[in-house]
């Protein structure tokens, strides 16, 4: 079981991480005093990629909303992984364009979980898809996850059974609640942002390696 760390924010924040068990480590690039939380901008989330190297997996989470800034983005920050979260969505087309460009990327796409139909949804992306990861949708915030909330994770479940690549559970995952998620849906990793994140007048300001390294504990001693 692999555990992702996301919202970091610097290169020390994302060592300090992987230091903590972090296997993948996820980064928002967004121009400044975007509407996402814990965005930092391109050139910096460069300085965070460069720091990391091969000591983690790098997650690039994209709400970039155009086909050619994505892959522009992608080409520049060679992350190990693209993450689709926000106003574009894949395609086929796409996919192919991404390993034309970028070939050693995966493409993970995200499904908000709200009801049934995510399954549906789900079963389409993953014929295209490298990974999926089935997130909560937030009211506040734009795209599919950063709520901070749980959903149904027996539709995880059902998700996880009706697809053949990998997936990632996340949405409100902490260390008190992450035993519980994954004894449910026997994901292939699991996420945290917000309950691994210290929340400084209602920002996320920093994240709480404590957290973060009781949360990878757990994620790693998961026999399931």
């Amino acid at each position: 079981m692999f555990a992702q760390i996301y919202s970091i924010q610097s290169a020390e924040e994302a060592l300090a991480c992987i230091e903590a068990g972090a296997d993948r480590i996820g980064v928002l690039s967004e121009e400044p005093g975007g509407k996402y939380p814990c965005g930092v901008t391109r050139e910096d989330a460069k300085k965070i990629f460069e720091a990391i190297g091969d000591k983690a997996m790098k997650v690039l989470i994209s709400v970039r909303e155009t086909e050619e800034e994505i892959l522009d983005e992608t080409v520049y920050l060679k992350p190990d992984i693209l993450h689709l979260c926000a106003e574009y969505r894949g395609n086929p087309e796409f996919r192919r364009k991404l390993k034309e460009r970028a070939p050693e990327v995966l493409l993970m796409e995200a499904i908000g979980v709200e009801d049934e139909r995510a399954i549906k949804d789900a079963v389409e992306r993953a014929s295209y898809a490298d990974i999926l990861i089935l997130d909560s949708v937030s009211s506040v915030v734009p795209g599919i996850g950063a709520a901070g909330v749980t959903h149904d994770w027996s539709i995880d479940k059902r998700i996880k059974e009706s697809v053949s690549i990998p997936v990632v559970i996340a949405g409100g995952l902490g260390p008190e609640n992450v035993e519980e998620a994954m004894n449910i849906v026997h994901p292939d990793g699991v996420d945290s942002l917000t309950r691994t994140s210290v929340k400084e007048n209602g920002i996320l300001v920093r994240k709480d390696i404590e957290k973060v390294r009781e949360f990878c504990r757990k994620a790693h001693a998961y026999k399931g």
